[in-house]
């Protein structure tokens, strides 16, 4: 730090990865002082003036007493678990340039503007929930990103502190690497079927969902079954060895397609093959190439066997085949490159002018007439007899081919071919693959992978009584579906059966708090014995739900569902605050961090308010009081202090 002081690196932002390690290193800067006199007098009074939206009471607080030295000093600290007042106050002189040392978490780095000169990292692993692992790219970009401010620097300076040996291409993937893609973690929770079933009015549950694709799989998988499968051994092998050799060749005319290689024998008269995605044209002839540098690239104008009335006149209908036993006819169609699929050895001579359709019809009896005399397909050009190709991977590829086309002359099918039969099983083959893909589809639909829990979870709403058996949304439903801070389930479920009506409102609120989701405590929990009986009705009523659940199919483990919902760490916190306790005690109550405990209480007030609307929504007009007293008991003082921004 002082190095970076002395070559005038400040303002500088140094990353931890704990809260607790933020004020451990702020703690360990006690000795150093970064401010002149004049800019700690500045810190002072900015500091006076901002504690004066608070209580007199909470203006004495330790967590803001403690602060204003450091500030003085230059040095602050940014984190979740500060009072709001202290890190809105951080916020406005970090800008101000009277802060010189802000030690502060990732979050700092992903919400809020305010570059420094110099960003250090304190370590590149961190506890993610599960384990500790190097920061990711992403991290890591968005927290150097700080580094350098746009009209005061130069260049912005980033200082990694590694404490341990590391890998160099942990080290490369974390400066250098890609950040990690966006993964969706959406979860379907009672809330949003609740809400879709209520404006579906019940008619969400119905099965309309991809009846076509399901109807269209049926009907192949029947004509599947009734195709002739004898000899399907033979006729596979030889399939097998006619695939490969066509995917060889496409992988070869890839490589041949390129302008420098395959334009020189573009000639006027030339045939060509042309397939265009699933789409066999067949053979074609070369009219003229043309340049088209717009596209970067070349279009070959190709006389292609069209249905009749197809034109490249944008006038007229877009060239297609022609139908089975239509006659069609031979249109000018411009080719790009990549649709060649074969170069034929023959040319045709081709009139001069090609507007009248007798012209062009000569041509594709010419066509015609080179099938008949070739029933084993045209002649092709080999790519290094003919074209003098000398590239080793073409070579290579040709070799291959080759080999398989000796395996497919020397197997049995090839002399003595059944045309039905071989017709037959490509039609089992493309029904097969069409099937597959149908599935492929049905699986990535997104209500399809829904399906099975939202049958499972609709089984719940139903016992519980959220919805009648045609999924219709009843009163318990419709105040669940007002619900989204908590465990609308859990709940709506201590609404229903009076857990609520034998408590007052201050034991209301400390009940409702642990459906809040929050720090843990590390303390043992001691309730109050007005506390511990609610605690426990909450915790039965969570483990029967649990296990109607896992009845119900979900993978739900009864014991873990019961600790995630219920969360008893703030009750007693809760019911002193909204009992009139001054903030100074309630913190002593606990060892979560303060701002955490005002962020909660926020949330708290949040979440009462949405039961007081679903109280007024089924009719409980004495829970709706309830619930509004408990809201009003929490919004005093220090935890509901107005913003230094407003």
């Amino acid at each position: 730090m002082t190095m970076i002081m002395e070559r005038k690196f400040q303002p500088v932002i140094i990353f931890s990865f704990s809260r607790r390690e933020c004020e451990q290193h702020a703690m360990s800067m006690s000795k150093l002082d970064f401010n002149t006199e004049e800019e700690k007098e500045t810190v002072e009074h900015v500091f006076r003036n901002a504690v004066l939206c608070l209580n007199e009471e909470d203006r004495n607080l330790p967590a803001i007493e403690l602060m204003l030295p450091f500030l003085q000093r230059g040095i602050a600290i940014h984190h979740s678990g500060l009072l709001p007042v202290i890190k809105e106050l951080v916020e406005l002189l970090f800008q101000e340039g009277l802060v010189k040392a802000l030690f502060a978490t990732e979050t700092f780095a992903m919400g809020l503007n305010m570059p420094a000169k110099t960003v250090v990292f304190t370590a590149v692993k961190k506890w993610d929930g599960d384990s500790h692992r190097y920061i990711g790219s992403g991290e890591y970009i968005q927290m150097s990103g700080r580094a350098g401010r746009r009209g005061k620097d130069e260049r912005g300076i980033c200082i990694i502190m590694i404490d341990e040996q590391m890998e160099m291409n942990n080290l490369k993937d974390m400066v250098l690497g890609k950040p990690a893609p966006l993964v969706s973690t959406f979860r379907l929770s009672y809330y949003s079927i609740l809400n879709l079933m209520s404006r579906a009015e019940g008619q969400f549950t119905a099965e309309h969902a991809l009846p076509d694709m399901g109807e269209r799989v049926s009907k192949l998988e029947q004509e599947v079954a009734l195709l002739d499968a004898s000899g399907e051994a033979e006729v596979s092998e030889y399939h097998k060895l006619k695939l490969e050799i066509a995917q060889l060749e496409k992988k070869m005319m890839s490589k041949i397609i390129r302008p420098e290689i395959i334009l020189y024998f573009l000639v006027p008269g030339r045939l060509i093959k042309v397939r265009e995605g699933g789409t066999d044209w067949g053979w074609g002839v070369v009219v003229n190439v043309v340049k088209k540098p717009s596209e970067g690239g070349y279009l070959v104008d190709t006389l292609l066997h069209c249905s009749p009335g197809s034109s490249e006149n944008s006038s007229r209908p877009k060239p297609c085949l022609p139908r089975p036993g239509e006659k069609g006819e031979m249109h000018v169609v411009p080719v790009q490159l990549p649709l060649i699929s074969a170069l034929g050895k023959l040319r045709i001579a081709i009139p001069s002018d090609l507007r009248p359709l007798e012209a062009r019809q000569s041509i594709l009896l010419a066509v015609q007439e080179l099938g008949n005399r070739f029933p084993q397909g045209l002649p092709k050009l080999h790519p290094v007899k003919d074209m003098d190709v000398r590239d080793s991977e073409i070579v290579e590829l040709i070799n291959q081919i080759e080999e398989l086309e000796n395996k497919s002359i020397a197997h049995p099918m090839h002399k003595h071919q059944d045309v039905d039969q071989i017709k037959c099983f490509e039609r089992k083959a493309e029904v097969n693959h069409e099937i597959q893909q149908l599935k492929a589809k049905m699986r990535d639909s997104q209500l399809q992978k829904f399906r099975e829990e939202l049958k499972n979870r609709s089984r719940v709403l139903k016992k519980l009584g959220h919805i009648d058996a045609d999924g219709v949304v009843q009163l318990k439903g419709r105040a669940a579906c007002l619900i989204d801070t908590g465990d609308e389930l859990l709940v709506t479920e201590l609404m229903f059966n009076g857990t609520f009506n034998d408590l007052d409102h201050h034991q209301v609120a400390a009940l409702a708090s642990c459906f809040i989701p929050g720090d843990k405590s590390t303390e043992q929990i001691q309730l109050r014995t007005e506390l511990a009986r609610p605690l426990q009705q909450l915790q039965d009523s969570a483990r029967r739900i649990a296990e109607i659940q896992h009845e119900c199919k979900l993978d739900i483990n009864v014991n873990e569902y019961v600790e995630s919902t219920v969360r008893p760490y703030l009750m007693d916190v809760i019911y002193s605050w909204s009992k009139g306790t001054k903030f100074a005690d309630v913190i002593q109550m606990t060892d979560i961090f303060e701002g955490s405990i005002i962020r909660s209480a926020r949330r708290l007030d949040e979440f009462l308010n949405q039961l007081r609307a679903a109280a007024n929504a089924v009719g409980e007009a004495d829970l709706e009081q309830k619930f509004a007293a408990a809201s009003e008991s929490l919004r005093r003082g220090i935890m509901f202090a107005n913003s230094l921004y407003l």
